[in-house]
């Protein structure tokens, strides 16, 4: 457990006591301590049975398949994975408008399908997903056992203010508390005051939201005085956006609500909750029993060497509805496959999502994502937890402007100043300098879901 430079206990982590890994620090320890060989074996039987299942199932992945010149007999271990082709989010969109409602690579026959979960649609037209009855009980235990690697246990009281309905954060937790046998709050992500409310009131002991959420209720807790310390809140799992695992998003957090912050990361496409942190805090924990990870060079479309970021690339190795074949995420990350501290074998990406691909930012030819302005912003006291990249045009030269705005907490005597170490601040981590807007507190949007972070505006 980690300790105070005066070697006391941080109050948060007084209330997660499970912070050291002990009480049983493994829920499926026979899965999470396997060998790496012995958890390859079982990736390679796993993915010979998928890949031959979607190319006998699936016009979809047959039709790709051959066009790359594979057959399934062609797959002998997993080196040979970089021979299968990428699937990418639109193709998924096209193959559901050319074969509605669902598209041909959907598997398992509808009268074995439990549920549909479509994308969120931020970025297009909703891709839907389904689950069988074999699925949600496979997602269930895999997320059973990731909020156990975080402190969960049995008769805690969880507050889940992920969104429940057609998005999956919410019932993924749900079945999975039931399986850990966890007192329910299923609030979602709504009714702040009420979040509030619970937190003293009903005994909340875990509370999962998103970041930006999770900032927002603290927020308002600090304009009603709510003390963290008088809460026996004390686990935090935050997802469906990057930044938990950024130090300054991770610290306003903790100090915010009184907790341990842990990340927590899933894609529609694939699971709502495939990844999270244990309590070494060492990077997200892949279930890499349900699914095989990649990291690719966007360029070469090639793996990068381990500890290299590029894109994410996941692979079902379970799913049996709408399986995934090195489906293409267009999240940034990177892996370490040494053993963590913990105990667990199964790989982790350290720092977590690193930036979405089609989010970075190219100006005066430094490069960056949000979540690189994030730690910046919410690493300073003076600054409110919120801010936007605001890219455009401008009408005189026609050149690109870069502008990072933020808001100033009430009372600040010297916006001006605040300004100019902004500015510096940004250009340490940047190697380039954008403007820097100020606002008052209260000027930007709060959301209770996934924040934009970025807004072009260019012409």
């Amino acid at each position: 457990m980690r300790r105070e430079d005066d070697g006391s206990v941080p109050e948060r982590m007084a209330k997660n006591p499970r912070a050291a890994g002990g009480d049983g620090a493994f829920y499926e320890p026979e899965v999470e301590t396997l060998s790496r060989d012995a958890l390859g074996a079982l990736q390679v039987e796993r993915l010979r049975a998928q890949v031959r299942r979607c190319h006998d199932g699936s016009p979809f992945y047959r039709e790709k398949f051959q066009a790359a010149g594979f057959e399934p007999g062609d797959l002998r271990s997993l080196d040979d994975l970089s021979s299968l082709p990428i699937v990418h989010k639109q193709e998924l969109r096209d193959e559901q408008a050319a074969h509605p409602p669902f598209g041909r690579y959907v598997i398992a026959p509808l009268s074995e399908v439990r549920e549909l979960h479509p994308s969120t649609g931020t970025t297009g037209h909703p891709v839907h997903t389904l689950w069988t009855f074999n699925d949600a009980q496979t997602i269930a235990r895999f997320t059973a056992r990731l909020l156990w690697q975080a402190g969960t246990r049995p008769g805690d009281i969880i507050q889940n203010a992920f969104s429940y309905g057609l998005w999956i954060a919410g019932l993924a937790v749900h079945y999975a508390a039931d399986l850990l046998r966890c007192f329910v709050i299923p609030i979602g992500a709504t009714l702040t005051d009420r979040q509030i409310w619970y937190f003293q009131n009903a005994g909340t002991a875990v509370f999962l939201s998103t970041p930006s959420y999770s900032l927002h209720i603290a927020e308002r807790m600090r304009e009603e005085k709510v003390d963290p310390a008088s809460i026996p809140l004390g686990i935090g799992l935050f997802g469906g956006e990057g930044g938990t695992e950024t130090e300054g998003t991770r610290a306003k957090i903790e100090t915010g609500l009184g907790i341990d912050a842990f990340d927590i990361y899933g894609i529609s496409e694939i699971h709502p909750t495939c990844a999270a942190e244990c309590t070494a805090k060492a990077g997200l924990h892949w279930a890499e029993d349900h699914h095989l990870i990649e990291i690719i060079d966007p360029e070469t479309l090639r793996p990068v060497s381990e500890g290299e970021t590029g894109i994410l690339v996941v692979t079902h190795l379970s799913r049996e509805a709408s399986p995934m074949i090195r489906y293409w995420t267009n999240d940034t990350a990177r892996l370490d496959t040494s053993p963590c501290a913990c105990g667990r074998t199964h790989a982790r990406s350290p720092g977590g999502i690193l930036g979405r691909h089609d989010d970075l930012v190219v100006y005066r030819g430094a490069k960056f994502y949000p979540i690189q302005v994030e730690n910046v912003i919410r690493g300073m006291e003076d600054l409110s937890d919120e801010f936007l990249i605001v890219l455009s045009t401008d009408k005189k030269t026609g050149a690109d402007v870069c502008t990072v705005v933020a808001e100033h907490l009430q009372g600040q005597s010297d916006p001006a100043g605040l300004r100019e170490k902004v500015r510096r601040r940004l250009r340490e981590a940047l190697q380039v300098t954008p403007d820097v807007a100020l606002n008052p507190f209260g000027t930007l949007e709060r959301t209770t879901h996934k924040a934009q972070r970025l807004r072009d505006e260019r012409s």
